[in-house]
């Protein structure tokens, strides 16, 4: 059975490089946290396969249709992916994903979060299958979103090999 970094060669799928961020802005906290055998993915948002940060931009509901926050979602997905290879090597390393919390930039009375979501969830099951790429997921509405991004999401994964 294929690897997640084979699973993405055969669907042809590339990874975007880090986040290009302003000069004059400074994290001052790691894309991924790993602490033993897990890692902690801090939020991310949708990325071009340049690096910069993808649009749409605005409000899920309002100026963002479900659609397009759906596609921004995956984007979500493919930028952590990049985050994650970058920091463990291989993403074979992944032996699980645990917990996905999801935040969707939503317009007052928007209530498809889940579907929003699913973007990036169909995503995550298509490159590691099912037994890996299952994992427990919130889905909430939020009032803003850094950058007037369409979605942000964070989350945790086992991996083998880890450090402390």
């Amino acid at each position: 059975m294929p690897g997640a970094d084979e699973k993405l060669a055969a669907l042809g799928i590339v990874l975007p490089p880090p986040l290009k961020l302003p000069p004059s802005m400074l994290l001052p906290f790691p894309w991924v946290n790993v602490r033993g055998d897990r890692a902690y993915i801090s939020g991310h948002g949708p990325q071009e396969p340049g690096g910069s940060l993808a649009g749409p931009f605005g409000v899920v509901g309002d100026s963002v249709s479900l659609e397009e926050a759906r596609a921004s979602a995956r984007k979500v997905g493919l930028s952590m992916l990049g985050s994650l290879k970058r920091e463990l090597g291989s993403l074979d390393r992944i032996t699980g994903w645990c917990r996905v919390h999801g935040m969707v930039n939503s317009a007052p009375g928007f209530t498809q979060t889940p579907a929003v979501m699913n973007g990036f969830s169909e995503l995550i099951l298509e490159v590691f299958g099912p037994e890996v790429g299952r994992h427990a997921r919130t889905a909430i509405g939020v009032a803003a979103l850094p950058f007037d991004l369409p979605v942000e999401i964070e989350a945790e994964v086992t991996i083998e090999g880890g450090s402390a």
